[in-house]
Formats: structure tokens, C-alpha cells, sequence
């Protein structure tokens, strides 16, 4: 008889499915998984330790790079621990704001997720129809901070500026004719709180398309139900948070737990699983676009009959406007200081939490009373996410590696740091 042996496998990281910077040993017996071994830090970029060395005004955009497809959620975490320390009260607007762009930025995430996801186990439409969405949604991103991606839009004490009362429009030209560009604009003649709410509209029928491509899909389920199920005990112990907690049945989220600006004043459910398989995991998240359509519904109506300031007045931490910055000295010195040194917080420590589209995003934040943290740790939803890879293959096939690593909605930014 010939010897057999266990085959050692290298998956990852030039792998379609491993997003680019997952390295994962495999232990294989013919197909079958005995020991998976996943190895990050490919993507280390010391964000950590950047932070540390620079005024905590400085390090809000090295947030957004964390999780660079829920780009406003780590920021807010972020300025979160600040007001903590510093003790201030954000504006009953900007906190409407702030809330509005968690959930456009959940949508944005769980988009992305579910086209890469699709595309993972074999359904390529999806992955089509979510980027369609997803353009409105970064035109929103692009229309309050310029940028489309890394938007440093939340700031210790508000947001960066109010929402704009038009939305940029398409042009006609060399590649768009000017029949394609009125149909493009036909939604962009208002405001964008107008645009937002024709999306709201629009959004729920889009969620339907999906489910109705991929729910009852035979070749879909075959791939997901029963694969990495995960029980409510073990998922608690393995440090799981947000859909992959929800998913295997624990009814947790920070927004309803322990809520935080304005989220005590929603009305929206917390959906969750049954089995706790990748099936589940993919229903909770389908669910929470919708739940999260319902928030920006509420916001939207709220901010449209509510104005008012979005920073607050305190010009030792917020700086002053251009116009007073031009004509008056002491608005100058303000704007001076504030960008070469920025502002110290009184000494302590605090951790913030918030409920990311992942899972819990906290920061850590020790402060010795200069202007910058003198530690400042991140705990990352994915890191115990990638940590569990181990018990949640074993005993599956090859195929389903890709399967789980997609249900987990990885991405490696916040993971290496």
C-alpha cells in the first residue's frame, strides 16, 4: 500500500479570493481541512504607532485607511474617544449627520461585501448590480467631504461642514450624450437630503433584486447553508461581534445596547440567525441594508426641519471660519495653533465603541496631557474574525475556505493596522 500523507497548501496571497493580503497555511487530507493557519500582517502600516506621533487632529485620516470600505465609521470611533476625554457636547445636528453617514457607510460596506462575496463563490451578476448602488452613495461621500474614499469628514466636535443644498451633476461630452446625462441628473436637482431620499426610495426594491438572484439560488445555498456554523457559546467565546455574532442567534448590537448620539431615538430592528452558517450571516446582513435604509429615512426627515451649527463654537479645538480667519487676529492665532500643534487633552484614559459594519470598532486612547495619544489601541472586529479561521474550516473542503473567508467580510486594513 503507498504511504499517505497530509499535503501542506499555500492559500493566499496572490489568491482572487483572499482579497489581496491573507496568507493562509492549510493543513489538507486529500480535500478535507485538518488545520488552517492564517498568517496577516502583509498590510502592516503602523497606524497604531503613527498616531502616536502625531496632534490627534492629524490622525483622523489615517482612520478612514483602516477599514477602507466603512471609511467615515472608523473615524467615528475615533473622535469619539476624543469628545470623551475632552468632555464635549456635538451638536444635536451633527450627531443626526454622524448617524445618517454610519448607515450610508453600512450600505457602502455590506455592497461591497455582498458583490465580492457573490464573485467568491461563483455568482457574478450581483457583484454588478451592488457597485450600481454603490456610485450613488460615494457621489453622497463625495458631495460633503470632496473626497470619494477616505472622506475625513466627522471631526472632534461635529462634522467638517454642513450638507450641501445641490448635488454635482453629470456632464454630456465625449463618452455621455446629453439624453444619458438628463437621465443621469433627473434625481441630482435638489438638495442632497433630496437625493438621499429618492435613494431611500429606490433602495428596498434593489435589497429584492438581490435575494432574488441569490436567496433561494440552489447553487447559492448549496454553497453557504450549513458551512462554518458557529453556535451562540462559541461565537461569544471566539470574540465575535456584529453580523457574525448576530448570525449565530446572540441578539448584540451596540446601537440598541449601549447607544451612542442620537441611535436611542431610531426605530429599526436587529435581525438574527437561526443556524449561525454563512447562509445566516448572508441573511443578517441583507437585512440590516434595509434596517439601515429605515435610519437614514428618519435622519433625513429630521435634518430637513432641523438646521443649525454641525461644529461647536469652541475655537481652542474647532477652527474658526475663513472669513473670520482673514479679519480678525485672534481667529488667526486660533487657525495657527490648532494646525501646527492642535490641542491637548486632559490626562486619562477611555475606550469608545461603536457598532461598525463588521462588528465593534474600538479605540483605546491613553492620554499624558500633551497634544498628541501617548497609546492609542484599535480593536479591530476582523482580528478575531481571522483568529476563528481555524475552527471554522476544519473538517470542510478547499472550496469552502473561499466560502468563509467571505462570510467574514474581511478586509485586511484594520486587521495588520
Amino acid at each position: 500500500m503507498p504511504e499517505l500523507q497530509n499535503l501542506t497548501l499555500n492559500f493566499g496571497p496572490q489568491h482572487p479570493a483572499a482579497h489581496g493580503v491573507l496568507r493562509l497555511i492549510l493543513e489538507m487530507d486529500g480535500e478535507v481541512i485538518l488545520r488552517a493557519d492564517p498568517h496577516v500582517g502583509l498590510l502592516h502600516r503602523a497606524t497604531e504607532k503613527l498616531a502616536e506621533s502625531k496632534p490627534y487632529n492629524q490622525s483622523i485620516g489615517y482612520m478612514d485607511r483602516l477599514d477602507y470600505v466603512s471609511m467615515m465609521c472608523n473615524e467615528h470611533g475615533y473622535v469619539l474617544a476624543i469628545e470623551k476625554l475632552l468632555g464635549v457636547k456635538v451638536p444635536e445636528r451633527a450627531q443626526y449627520i454622524r448617524v445618517m453617514f454610519d448607515e450610508i457607510t453600512r450600505i457602502l460596506n455590506h455592497l461591497l461585501w455582498i458583490g465580492a462575496h457573490g464573485l467568491d463563490v461563483g455568482a457574478m451578476t450581483v457583484f454588478l448590480y451592488a457597485f450600481r448602488e454603490r456610485e450613488d452613495l460615494m457621489d453622497v461621500y463625495e458631495a460633503v467631504s470632496g473626497a470619494r474614499l477616505h472622506a475625513t469628514y466627522y471631526r472632534p466636535g461635529g462634522v467638517y461642514r454642513d450638507l450641501p443644498d445641490v448635488m454635482p451633476q453629470f456632464l454630456a461630452g465625449k463618452f455621455r450624450s446629453e439624453k444619458d446625462a438628463g437621465r443621469l441628473n433627473e434625481n441630482r436637482q435638489g438638495s442632497l437630503l433630496d437625493f438621499l431620499e429618492d435613494f431611500t426610495n429606490r433602495f428596498p426594491g434593489y435589497v429584492d433584486e438581490y435575494e432574488t438572484l441569490l436567496t433561494d439560488n440552489r447553487i447559492w445555498k448549496q454553497r453557504l447553508v450549513d458551512i462554518a456554523v458557529v453556535s451562540p457559546e462559541q461565537a461569544l467565546q471566539l470574540g465575535f461581534t456584529g453580523p457574525m455574532l448576530r448570525g449565530s442567534g446572540v441578539e448584540w448590537d451596540l446601537r440598541k445596547k449601549q447607544p451612542y448620539e442620537v441611535y436611542d431615538r431610531m426605530d429599526f430592528d436587529i435581525p438574527v440567525g437561526t443556524n449561525g452558517d454563512c447562509y445566516d450571516r448572508y441573511l443578517v446582513r441583507m437585512e440590516e441594508m434595509r434596517q439601515s435604509n429605515r435610519i437614514i429615512r428618519q435622519c433625513v426627515g429630521w435634518l430637513r426641519v432641523n438646521p443649525g451649527p454641525v461644529m461647536i463654537d469652541n475655537h481652542k479645538f474647532t477652527p474658526p471660519s475663513r472669513t473670520e480667519m482673514k479679519g480678525d487676529m485672534e481667529s488667526l492665532i486660533h487657525h495657527f495653533k490648532l494646525f501646527t500643534e492642535g490641542y491637548c487633552l486632559p490626562e486619562g484614559e477611555v475606550y469608545s465603541a461603536i457598532e461598525h459594519p463588521k462588528g465593534e470598532f474600538g479605540v483605546y486612547l491613553v492620554s499624558d496631557g500633551a497634544n498628541k495619544p501617548y497609546r492609542l489601541k484599535i480593536r479591530a472586529p476582523g482580528f478575531a474574525h481571522i483568529s476563528a479561521m481555524d475552527d471554522l474550516v476544519r473538517g470542510h473542503m478547499l472550496s469552502d475556505v473561499v466560502t468563509v473567508i467571505g462570510t467574514q467580510d474581511i478586509v485586511f486594513g484594520e486587521i495588520d493596522r
